[in-house]
């Protein structure tokens, strides 16, 4: 349920999800910046609309034959996330309580969290492959309010260096607001691979990526939601 406050703000309940209130962002958010010199890690999801749930850890499948490419290469010495985002059979408008409606959150496999980074939504709108990729430097603000601060408010990248599997991305429409599409992340190397595999809908334990050393199957799966991560220089 969604209620309007005298003062206009809009307080999103239900479940988990009762606690957000959608205010204004913080004036210190996130700053677009060019590619670093290095990367200190980099991640891949795979997202499919049978992986959403919805805020309250229901599953709550996304747009049907929708897939999601999602990309992050970090340089958390000095807190920037390159991203390079693709979606596939995604329609409408999106629609999130966040500031952008494609996002990283910190959530496991079957779990709902948090948005802690929000992304440029990936374009052009309309019925072909939507794409979005650029470079962001925190400190980080996703426009959701959580205990009185943003869920982005000192959110740290060497947190998802540590349990990519913690975390998962995703983007948000008006037909499917719980997300259109869902994916794990898991790593890659950091040089960049042909191609990489997202994480597991149901066990975490399965959502690793090899490089040169993929297994036929993970790289199959992989190549039916053409799955191509682009390679960037590493020093």
């Amino acid at each position: 349920m969604t209620t309007r406050t005298a003062r206009g703000t809009i307080i999103v309940a239900g479940g988990a999800a009762a606690f957000l209130a959608l205010t204004a962002a913080p004036a210190a958010a996130e700053t677009p910046v060019g590619e670093p010199s290095s990367f200190t890690s980099a991640f891949t999801a795979m997202a499919t609309p049978d992986q959403v749930l919805n805020a309250d850890g229901v599953a709550t499948p996304g747009e049907p034959g929708a897939t999601g490419t999602f990309t992050f290469r970090i340089n958390s010495d000095e807190n920037i996330i390159c991203y390079d985002i693709t979606l596939e059979g995604v329609t409408g408008d999106y629609m999130s309580p966040a500031k952008t409606a494609t996002h990283i959150h910190q959530a496991a496999v079957g779990a709902a969290g948090p948005p802690r980074i929000a992304f440029p939504n990936p374009s052009p709108v309309g019925d072909g492959p939507r794409t979005s990729s650029g470079c962001l430097q925190g400190p980080f603000t996703t426009g959701v309010m959580a205990n009185g601060a943003d869920t982005g408010t000192n959110f740290d990248l060497a947190a998802i260096e540590a349990n990519a599997a913690g975390f998962a991305a995703d983007s948000h429409t008006t037909a499917f607001a719980a997300g259109a599409v869902r994916g794990q992340l898991t790593p890659i190397p950091v040089g960049g691979v042909e191609t990489g595999a997202g994480g597991s809908v149901t066990d975490s334990s399965t959502a690793t990526v090899a490089g040169a050393g993929a297994g036929a199957a993970v790289l199959g799966v992989a190549a039916l939601v053409g799955l191509g991560v682009a390679r960037r220089r590493n020093s």
